[in-house]
């Protein structure tokens, strides 16, 4: 009989057990995936996305080639700006400029020339960062409840699944490519840092 009661009381505190493991390796997972997202074009999504879609209620048409055109443009922002970087000016300034092959292209600095910014030129860990980075805010964006229900409701209970796996893979994949490929840039819509002007060197 005791043996009875015990059974079924283990069994419910491994399943909550292994629910929480789960929810916090997702947690953990969508952590480190916005990490590599700049954070401005992840905030327009958010705020945007529920308003184009209607949340998720996409009767519309207009409303799924809204969401469409939102997604299209984040995710360019995405791979662009990986590719940007900022230093610090001759004046002490913060300035932003595209990497290129031979160093950075300052957007609106007047004194560039003052600076040697061959040290930011183009890298082939920034095309690793630009791919992951759009895979990324794919995952983030393509899972999103709105999205799901707008553009495939029928996903059902294996949107569930996705949602809870996709998170932690793509984070652990991520985190070992970066391993290999750091980050070093501070580009538009990543957070800037007091040492920019050393960080690309």
């Amino acid at each position: 009989m005791a043996g009875d009661h015990t059974s079924p009381l283990t069994s419910g505190s491994s399943s909550r057990s292994t629910s929480k493991t789960m929810a916090e390796k997702t947690l953990k997972g969508c952590g480190n995936l916005i990490r590599v997202l700049p954070s401005g074009t992840v905030f327009l999504y958010q705020f945007l996305n529920p308003l184009l879609t209607n949340k998720g209620d996409c009767h519309a048409s207009i409303n799924r080639w809204l969401t469409g055109v939102l997604l299209f443009c984040c995710g360019l922002s995405c791979g662009f700006s990986s590719f940007t970087d900022s230093y610090t000016g001759s004046d002490g300034k913060l300035y932003y400029g595209l990497a290129t092959l031979k160093g950075l292209w300052s957007f609106n600095d007047p004194n560039a020339d003052a600076v040697d910014l061959s040290k930011y030129k183009l890298r082939i860990g920034d095309f690793v960062h630009a791919f992951f980075a759009l895979v990324v805010f794919a995952a983030v964006s393509l899972l999103d409840d709105d999205t799901v229900t707008c553009f495939y409701s029928s996903f059902g209970v294996n949107q569930k699944v996705a949602v809870m796996v996709a998170p932690p893979v793509l984070g652990a994949v991520a985190s070992s490519v970066f391993m290999t490929f750091p980050c070093t840039r501070h580009g538009i819509g990543y957070p800037a840092s007091e040492t920019t002007s050393d960080s690309s060197e």
